[in-house]
């Protein structure tokens, strides 16, 4: 992929603002030009898609679900302009697992590295052979792309690139500092298959890259998907001001590179999440500018729930949890003739909806060899009512499992079992099952029966590396 040029935040900041004069006012100008249709880069008729997906983020972090200490304004128009989910699920509440099943369309433990809680040292990965969103894409004529992180294992057998994406540039671990773009000097920023070493706050870059993804989309009539996996507000929680960057250098003075549980604050997570807003809204304008908005399918979700400095409100519990805080995550989609303006759905969705959904908008097929357990959802994009179905899920390294059918879920935390009613009790405080037995037991004995066709691996690590491991598990120099 093509590098960038380095800037200034002095810089960035005034192109930024310039950019959204721009946007407003130039894109019109652009529409009427020759070339600058909507079918640009979608001359086949397919509809070209863009999936933004937050790491870490709280269903309520952005301002159109409820965050009271800063305005998201520019996901918030993306919202406006689209509908917003509000029973939208990841397939996990970790982040490798969930990418496992985002990519793949299926529940993330029909394969090994799907057991992941989260991707741990060794020869893991996601086998280049399996079938992909991006691989299907591929097939039905689409140029693919991912900007930002992959986690689903490394070189020289796993990557973004062997398993379906055209093009990468972004992250191969689960998280990099957002100014050293590493942890404990090792090094995570790839163009491709290649190393690279790039100056600039994390978050910017990736906007930076998946703008130049678009401006390559626009000179040929290849219609495109564009997964643009960003970092934030993943930790360690470092905003792009000189604070976050003396947080970089106490955070480079630490083992392994780690600062989960004593760093942060409350206002530095504040100003990550209008850096994410910010850079969506830079790549939303350029989309416009290219004339290509009109003709594309825009996502923006999270791989799972919030952690420390997240607002999960109604909700309780947190990433790596079954509660409804865990799992639970914003969905917005935009899709213009589809997707009314200004609506919601209660429709649940979860993060392998999204294969069907996309194979189906861009005529392409699954194999069937490997049928996605999701399905498609563009009726409920439309503001339809689907039928119910029953969603499962475990983290086998807490002993956790849920499944939920409608309103009602069972849960097992903790060596407990529960039967609750999200919709009347979204904190999961009152535990139903004593009432309602037999509604808790045919749940209970639904998950029994769904978790005997996925696999079980004990063994699965979990969180706690080591400085070598971590090398070992990049493939690199610690």
């Amino acid at each position: 992929m093509a590098e960038f040029a380095d800037q200034s935040n002095t810089e960035r900041t005034a192109i930024t603002r310039r950019t959204a004069v721009a946007g407003l006012a130039g894109a019109a100008a652009l529409a009427v030009l020759p070339g600058c249709s909507a079918q640009k880069a979608g001359a086949s008729g397919k509809p070209n898609i863009l999936y933004i997906m937050a790491d870490d983020m709280g269903y309520a972090d952005l301002s159109c679900y409820g965050r009271r200490e800063y305005k998201t304004s520019n996901i918030d128009r993306l919202a406006a302009e689209g509908i917003r989910f509000t029973h939208a699920y990841a397939n996990s509440a970790v982040c490798t697992a969930t990418r496992v099943g985002l990519i793949t369309g299926r529940y993330q433990y029909r394969i090994p590295v799907g057991l992941q809680e989260p991707l741990g040292p060794g020869d893991i990965g996601l086998p280049p052979e399996h079938p992909t969103m991006p691989s299907l894409l591929r097939k039905a004529g689409y140029k693919t792309t991912l900007v930002g992180k992959w986690h689903m294992g490394n070189l020289p057998k796993y990557g973004p690139l062997q398993s379906g994406y055209d093009e990468f540039w972004g992250l191969r671990g689960g998280g990099v500092d957002y100014f050293r773009h590493g942890f404990g000097g090792l090094k995570d920023l790839w163009d491709g298959d290649t190393p690279i070493e790039k100056a600039g706050y994390m978050t910017d870059l990736l906007g930076d890259a998946a703008i130049a993804a678009l401006e390559r989309r626009a000179e040929d009539k290849q219609p495109f998907f564009i997964s643009l996996h960003f970092t934030a507000p993943h930790w360690p929680w470092e905003a792009n001001d000189e604070a976050g960057k003396a947080e970089a250098e106490r955070i480079a003075k630490i083992p392994g590179g780690f600062s989960h549980y004593d760093g942060g604050t409350m206002d530095t997570y504040k100003k990550m999440m209008l850096s994410l807003d910010e850079n969506v809204g830079r790549v939303l304008i350029r989309l416009k500018q290219l004339g290509l908005d009109d003709n594309t399918i825009v996502v923006f979700t999270s791989d799972n729930g919030g952690e420390r400095f997240s607002d999960n409100w109604p909700f309780t519990g947190r990433k790596t949890e079954l509660l409804e805080g865990g799992l639970r995550i914003p969905a917005i989609v935009r899709w213009p003739g589809v997707a009314k303006a200004g609506s919601t759905s209660e429709s649940e969705i979860i993060s392998m909806d999204w294969l069907p959904t996309f194979l189906a908008a861009g005529g392409g097929k699954q194999d069937p060899a490997f049928p996605s357990d999701g399905r498609d959802i563009l009726p409920a994009i439309r503001g339809e009512t689907m039928p119910e179905r029953t969603l499962f899920w475990r983290f086998t390294n807490k002993g956790q499992e849920a499944a939920l059918r409608g309103r009602w879920k069972y849960l097992k935390i903790a060596g407990n079992t529960f039967l609750f009613d999200v919709f009347a009790d979204p904190l999961e405080r009152a535990n139903l099952k004593d009432r309602y037995p037999a509604r808790f037991a045919q749940l209970q004995s639904a998950f029994a029966e769904w978790n005997k066709g996925m696999l079980f691996d004990p063994n699965a690590p979990s969180y706690g590396f080591t400085g070598q491991q971590l090398a070992d598990h990049f493939g690199m120099d610690s």
